[in-house]
């Protein structure tokens, strides 16, 4: 399968391309550089408070959870994702399922990623974090199949996809 899956990568258009999610990767803010715990920096209050207490919106809080889960603070990023009042938004989904992988939660990051794919089957971070943790699980038929399915669905060239790529040759995932 190994082999199989080389093979399929050396053919024309294949190459890896420079690329990421349509955002790149969250730079650091004052939410991770200042703020400690589950807080967030609030711009309007010039502090870090919490979550909830924020005056962040969904996209801010969004935001912060994903800042903090590339930061390697995945309990943290937890407590910021229960503060989104949208718990089936698929953005939201994908962070909760990333976090759980890195916390050693196999299954249930795969219940997350598997419920935002059903909201959203063009999700395709949610695809390559699946991916990667099929892949670092010793599953590459289950891996491929994600990322069959980013390639499909136009993400080709993207982070996604690179990174799902590089998880399977190497077995390992990415920590953002």
């Amino acid at each position: 399968m190994r082999a199989l899956l080389i093979c399929l990568m050396c053919l024309p258009g294949y190459a890896i391309a420079a690329g990421g999610d349509e955002r790149g990767t969250p730079k650091p803010t004052a939410t991770t550089t200042t703020c400690r715990g589950v807080k967030v920096w609030d711009e309007k209050k010039r502090r870090c408070v919490r979550p909830k207490q924020s005056s962040l919106g969904t996209d801010g809080l969004y935001d912060a959870a994903r800042e903090l889960a590339y930061a390697g603070r995945y309990l943290d990023a937890q407590g910021v994702l229960l503060a989104i009042a949208d718990q089936s938004d698929d953005r939201v989904l994908t962070y909760w399922g990333f976090t759980h992988r890195k916390l050693g939660n196999i299954e249930l990051a795969n219940v997350f990623y598997s419920q935002a794919i059903a909201q959203n089957p063009n999700n395709l971070l949610a695809r390559s974090y699946m991916g990667q943790g099929l892949a670092e699980e010793g599953l590459p038929a289950q891996a491929l199949a994600q990322w069959k399915e980013i390639r499909a669905r136009g993400g080709t060239g993207t982070w996604p996809e690179v990174s799902l790529r590089e998880a399977m040759e190497t077995g390992q995932g990415f920590d953002y």
